[in-house]
């Protein structure tokens, strides 16, 4: 039932001339009878009895309000002239006053201040004048009546209006807001698909790098050194493993069938050992020094210090030649994080400016310091070779 109901309302809603008519259809069917009230009931004005002209006049004055919503300004002109007209042949206006104050509400919760302040001066200066040429103002509390009720209706259709301008501005904002939430998820988004590609490629070019030497000495060393090659093939096996398990962290996130990922923690300063254990075994001769007490580092400025030094190590044996050194120090001081890696091999090919010739990984790297900005140098080093030296400032945690 209540469905019922709130369906027909909105189906009103949508066909206002409907409800405006049958309103218009009471109105005059109550008008024309009460249109012999006054000489029933011994009206002092002693006004006529209604003849067929000022029947149609009281009839097409209620009808108006049929019109009200579209033309309202106009419809009260109407009521004004047909009110004016009856009172100076003396017939009764019955209710084509109600219609009056009908249009005035309408002008208000309907139109602009200027114009509704324009329908209200109409109305009061066309009663007066009804009044007037109907043999005087009479009794004024009747006429007070009349300009408190169309007073009251024009502060009613006044605050209609502007409620609904509120609710207007209310709905635009929420709008606003909720394009201003979708382009901050699509940000987000696309923040997040840079963040997992600068991720992949971190772990990717790290360890197909060391599987790519691994695999090369193998096939040197195959034909005279068996068991050398069966070591450098299970460096690859296990070097290939923690790469998939890597990847599988990093691209869980996208899972949309429902299964769990297998999530693990992301590496971090206390991996480094373990990433330089694995750079001496794929043969690039590695050290490592770590300074100071390590402090609290957010896992963003951790996992940043870890892809750091993985590729700048990556790079280093990739490009500083089959006999080159590297050297990594971490120093944690006092609101730093200072990281140095060097090695004294070829370095980068020339040609480019500020280890960007290097590939994508240094750029992502630039990236991922700045975004917790921090400080990062890379270029040639003194006395041969390359290094990068990045300053990570932190914050209290």
């Amino acid at each position: 039932m209540r469905n019922t109901f709130g369906s027909l309302r909105s189906w009103l809603r949508d066909h206002p001339l409907i409800p405006d008519a049958i309103s218009a259809t009471v109105l005059a069917a109550l008008a024309v009878p009460c249109s012999y009230l006054p000489s029933l009931f011994g009206d002092p004005v002693a006004l006529r009895e209604p003849d067929a002209l000022s029947l149609a006049l009281i009839v097409i004055g209620c009808l108006s309000l049929t019109l009200r919503r579209r033309w309202p300004f106009l419809m009260l002109v109407i009521v004004i002239v047909i009110d004016t007209t009856l009172a100076s042949t003396g017939q009764s206006a019955s209710l084509v006053w109600l219609a009056a104050l009908a249009m005035v509400y309408t002008i208000a919760s309907r139109r602009g201040l200027a114009l509704s302040l324009g329908a209200l001066a109409l109305s009061f200066t066309g009663h007066t004048f009804s009044a007037v040429v109907a043999g005087g103002l009479g009794d004024w509390s009747s006429h007070l009546l009349v300009a408190v009720l169309t007073m009251t209706l024009w502060i009613a259709g006044r605050s209609v209006r502007l409620s609904r301008a509120y609710q207007a501005e209310l709905r635009d904002r929420a709008r606003r807001m909720g394009r201003a939430r979708e382009a901050d998820t699509r940000a987000a988004r696309a923040e997040e698909r840079s963040r997992i590609a600068r991720e992949l490629h971190d772990v990717v070019a790290h360890h197909v790098s060391v599987m790519t030497v691994q695999a090369s000495a193998a096939r040197r060393v195959l034909a005279t050194n068996p068991d050398g090659a069966r070591e450098a093939l299970s460096a690859i096996e296990e070097m290939g493993r923690t790469a998939m398990a890597e990847m599988r962290n990093i691209v869980g996130v996208l899972r949309t069938d429902g299964t769990p990922a297998e999530r693990g923690p992301q590496p971090g300063v206390r991996e480094i050992p373990t990433l330089v254990d694995q750079m001496r075994e794929a043969g690039l001769r590695t050290q490592l020094w770590i300074e100071g007490e390590r402090g609290r580092l957010s896992p963003g400025v951790d996992l940043a210090a870890y892809r750091l030094v993985q590729e700048a190590l990556t790079n280093s044996l990739r490009h500083a030649g089959p006999e080159a050194r590297a050297w990594v120090t971490v120093r944690h001081e006092p609101g730093e994080l200072a990281i140095q890696i060097e090695d004294d091999g070829l370095g980068p090919p020339a040609g480019g400016s500020d280890g960007e010739q290097s590939g994508h990984g240094l750029v992502g790297i630039r990236e991922r310091v700045a975004l917790y900005g921090g400080l990062l140098r890379i270029g040639p080093r003194s006395g041969g070779g390359f290094e990068v030296n990045a300053r990570f400032p932190l914050k209290d945690m």
